[in-house]
């Protein structure tokens, strides 16, 4: 036992110091101006090349996974002051309510007409791929569905009972519904009596301010990072818990970057009328920080400053849909995931599926993606709602178990991309979008900005 405690201590140590050698390139490379795009892909790489080496080396890496979460903390703290009064900000510089209703509703548009286009190519890219083929029916002996909520229960979820307990619990969709409130209620006392809201609004704007500057500390935190992240993933994982189901992460992964390219990049050309490519860059950090944390909440502060001070959207388009996208917006999660996972199931069980179940698939993934807003486990709910709407085995999505951590990188880069292009799209039609400072502005100036 004794052995066994020193030989894990030891192995510890051996990855901390790596992982601090790596850190210290990244900083050195940080102190050299190097753009901070490029340092997070290398931390990308370098983290994934170590966790695969601590892996076969039977390394423990405790310590570097505790550097991701201190990471992924930070982040995650800023979640719930920033909905509050970033809401509330956005919300009081519309001064009409009419316009507010409006950017309301083009938001949710968006986010349901992409989650089913993302549903279809994730249909369309298993049918092609096959992920069944030759899987064993054997079920994960850990595995446990997870409960579909009644509708009655979602709509008590989302409206708050308590908004401080609903703030220190951490969970978001209530908050927003507060924030809400708080802000309408400040734009009409405001139309009747601009004076008495006045301390109210300057409050929140210098309040907004500060959180920004928060922000961008705990941005410059993001290479290392994203390195912890990545080699504790890797290490945990290792090439060996992959290889059995390399199907159904190769057609996930395919079909979120059909959407990726094909759906954000058309609807960044053609609507928006943007260079995809720059706006790929711009939004790289977005893209990088989510698929690292798997979490649109602690993306949400990272996502405001890529769409605001790079992609030169007004912060009351910005700070309206970005926390609206972290809680509705399941490109990724409601429209891919349970499309994919829905044919896997259904050829390894041999439950055949016709045009009429194809076209069930979207339509409940579309659904399903709103009316889990804010529920844990957004992709295994989902899922799970869509395997129901179909009568396959529920049992399925327990095979997918040990892959579901890798897949989901992907799923949140897209659920975060997709918020992102969708501010864009809105805050074009609504005029808000600086797209001279958008085409003037140079990568590298923005890259020492957030370094």
């Amino acid at each position: 036992m004794e052995n066994n405690l020193w030989t894990a201590i030891e192995t510890n140590w051996v990855s901390l110091l790596v992982s601090v050698v790596i850190i210290g390139i990244l900083y050195f490379l940080a102190r050299k101006r190097v753009g901070f795009g490029y340092r997070v892909l290398l931390a990308l790489g370098l983290g994934l090349g170590a966790g695969i080496a601590f892996n076969s080396f039977k390394l423990d890496a405790t310590s570097v996974s505790t550097i991701g979460t201190i990471y992924v903390n930070l982040v995650k703290m800023l979640v719930i002051p920033l909905v509050v009064v970033l809401v509330i900000s956005s919300i009081t510089s519309i001064s009409s309510l009419g316009h507010l209703r409006k950017i309301g509703i083009k938001t949710i548009s968006w986010f349901l007409i992409t989650t089913g286009i993302a549903a279809l190519i994730g249909l369309l890219v298993a049918l092609a791929i096959d992920p069944g083929a030759g899987i064993d029916q054997a079920a994960s002996s850990g595995f446990k569905p997870r409960e579909i909520p009644k509708f009655s229960q979602v709509i008590l979820d989302l409206v708050p009972s308590n908004p401080i307990n609903e703030m220190a619990a951490g969970k978001v969709v209530p908050v927003l519904v507060f924030a809400i409130f708080l802000g309408v209620a400040i734009v009409h006392v405001g139309s009747k009596k601009p004076d008495a809201v006045q301390p109210v609004k300057q409050f929140i704007d210098s309040l907004a301010q500060v959180l920004h500057q928060v922000i961008k500390y705990i941005i410059r935190l993001t290479p290392y990072g994203v390195y912890a992240l990545i080699a504790a993933m890797a290490t945990k994982y290792g090439i060996e818990t992959l290889s059995p189901l390399v199907k159904v992460i190769l057609a996930t992964y395919v079909a979120l970057i059909i959407h990726f390219i094909v759906t954000f990049g058309g609807l960044v050309a053609f609507v928006a009328k943007v260079n995809p490519f720059k706006f790929f860059k711009k939004a790289y950090p977005t893209i990088a920080v989510a698929f690292t944390t798997r979490s649109s909440y602690a993306t949400l502060p990272v996502n405001l400053e890529v769409i605001t001070k790079r992609l030169r959207v007004s912060p009351k388009i910005a700070s309206f849909v970005a926390p609206l996208g972290a809680t509705m917006n399941m490109n990724g999660c409601g429209g891919v995931w349970p499309a994919v996972v829905a044919i896997f199931v259904a050829k390894v069980y041999d439950v055949p599926l016709g045009i009429s179940e194809y076209i069930l698939i979207v339509l409940v993934s579309m659904i399903s993606s709103v009316g889990v807003a804010g529920v844990p486990g957004p992709a295994s709910i989902s899922t799970t709602v869509v395997l129901t709407a179909l009568g396959l085995p529920l049992e399925g999505l327990g095979l997918v178990l040990a892959i579901d951590a890798v897949v989901d990188m992907g799923r949140t880069a897209v659920n975060a991309t997709g918020t992102t292009v969708t501010s864009l799209l809105v805050a074009d039609s609504e005029g808000e979008f600086d797209r001279d400072s958008f085409n003037r502005d140079e990568e590298d100036q923005l890259d020492l900005n957030m370094a």
